[in-house]
């Protein structure tokens, strides 16, 4: 039976494992900084006359959102610095949740008994997501507004549940006036859901401690308040040194403009991307049109990529088991050339979100390579499907080249730097062993 202090041995054994600590120290200045914002953030939509000190906007009618905001930015002391920190956290919190995920698919760490930690890390990508878009949303700025429009599309986009759930967040009509209340509950709410997921997740990692790989650095005793006071830190520096969503320049959100240039925060660049490229496809069954160019890249391909994810361990198992494969010992991580396929798949998906993201940016790549903007949207259609299949067949060949590479060091030894004189006055360099460390055997499933 192993003690506490056993299950919490190899938390940071390995410098991956920081991943998940800046995520969970990220949503803690989350948490503490949100707290202070809602203190002064007024979510109503009723209009009112802004007299504060931006003298631009002074006398324009502004939603009592927009306004508060103002007013926390501009007139509280510290209001602004702590609305960036806030922002920045919540890029610096879906970061590190991606990087999670991906740390747990190329090491395996997905498997059994950790496999509910692989749900919860699969759940927290997607509750983060929604968190932050509700969250830009709250300023009832002009870039706020166009993300109202992105929403009201995708919504309206789903078949038959679609115009209902579109009546339920704006009302009657566009933009409404209940559509920020409504999301700033919906804001709260999901921040709820990662707290308890984060704390069913240390809850989790507790019951059955952390995995590891076989040559493990020794632990570093109080890495945790050292990952909390630099995560802090960092985010600290960001708000304060990096401008982030600088309201009083946008000036408030009107159903019928759009802010110039603007861009989703990072995470949901691949969703810009993929309504770019996606052709103006409609569907007509039954009387009823279903707007493809919305519907598969906004709700289709976000669907299948959180559903291929949460089953992949299930699916991974599966096939071992028909198959009769071996699987890694219980707790022990791969290392990724160890898996060539599971490796390549992760760089797959990689380069295909990589491609969708910087989709996002084609009316710039356009400008800035003389090009038509047909063009560039023509290229990514193609590179969406042949990048992915490219980078699959590169990664795997490399992860078998180093597979052979280590079998031959093996065998053979490895080099010593060593040159050696033979008798009839040759010269060589001597070989030594490979002492690296090996997995141990692996067990066949029964």
């Amino acid at each position: 039976m192993r003690t506490a202090q056993a299950r919490r041995s190899f938390q940071l054994s390995h410098w991956s494992f920081m991943f998940a600590e800046i995520a969970l120290w990220s949503f803690v200045v989350l948490a503490v900084t949100g707290a202070v914002l809602m203190v002064f953030y007024d979510p109503g939509m009723t209009q009112v006359t802004y007299d504060g000190p931006y003298a631009p906007l002074r006398g324009a009618l502004v939603s009592q959102a927009f306004d508060s905001t103002m007013q926390l930015s501009l007139e509280v002391r510290g209001g602004l610095l702590i609305r960036q920190i806030h922002h920045w956290s919540a890029l610096v919190f879906v970061a590190a949740v991606v990087l999670q995920l991906l740390r747990m698919f190329l090491t395996g760490a997905f498997r059994r008994p950790r496999t509910g930690q692989w749900l919860i890390w699969v759940a927290l990508l997607g509750l983060g997501m929604l968190a932050g878009e509700t969250g830009n949303a709250l300023p009832d700025d002009l870039l706020s507004g166009g993300s109202l429009w992105l929403m009201v599309s995708v919504v309206q986009s789903v078949p038959v549940v679609g115009t209902w759930a579109a009546s339920l967040l704006f009302g009657s009509a566009f933009p409404g006036e209940q559509v920020i209340p409504v999301l700033y509950g919906g804001h709260l709410l999901l921040s709820l859901v990662v707290a308890a997921l984060l704390l069913a997740r240390e809850l989790l990692v507790r019951r059955n401690g952390h995995s590891r790989f076989v040559a493990s650095l020794p632990v570093r005793r109080g890495a945790r308040p050292l990952m909390a006071g630099a995560t802090a830190g960092m985010l600290i520096i960001f708000g304060f040194g990096f401008q982030i969503a600088p309201v009083w320049l946008y000036g408030p959100a009107r159903p019928t403009q759009v802010s110039a240039g603007s861009v989703p925060d990072w995470y949901m660049g691949f969703l810009d991307g993929a309504l770019r490229i996606m052709p103006g496809w409609e569907l007509t069954l039954g009387g009823y049109t279903l707007s493809l160019a919305v519907l598969v890249p906004a709700v289709v391909v976000p669907g299948v990529f959180f559903t291929a994810l949460a089953a992949y361990p299930v699916a991974e198992r599966v096939v071992a088991m028909r198959r009769g494969r071996p699987v890694p010992a219980s707790g022990l991580l791969d290392r990724p050339r160890e898996k060539p396929v599971k490796t390549a798949l992760a760089v797959a998906g990689v380069t295909f979100y990589g491609l969708l993201w910087t989709a996002a940016a084609n009316d710039q790549l356009a400008h800035s390579f003389h090009l038509t903007v047909e063009s560039v949207t023509i290229f990514f259609r193609y590179a969406v499907f042949i990048g992915p299949v490219v980078a699959f067949v590169v990664t795997r060949w490399i992860c078998l080249a180093l597979r052979q590479s280590e079998r031959e060091a093996a065998e053979h030894g490895v080099e010593s730097g060593v040159i050696v004189r033979t008798p009839d006055g040759g010269f060589h360099e001597r070989l030594e062993p490979d002492r690296r460390e090996r997995r141990p055997e692996l067990k066949v499933l029964s």
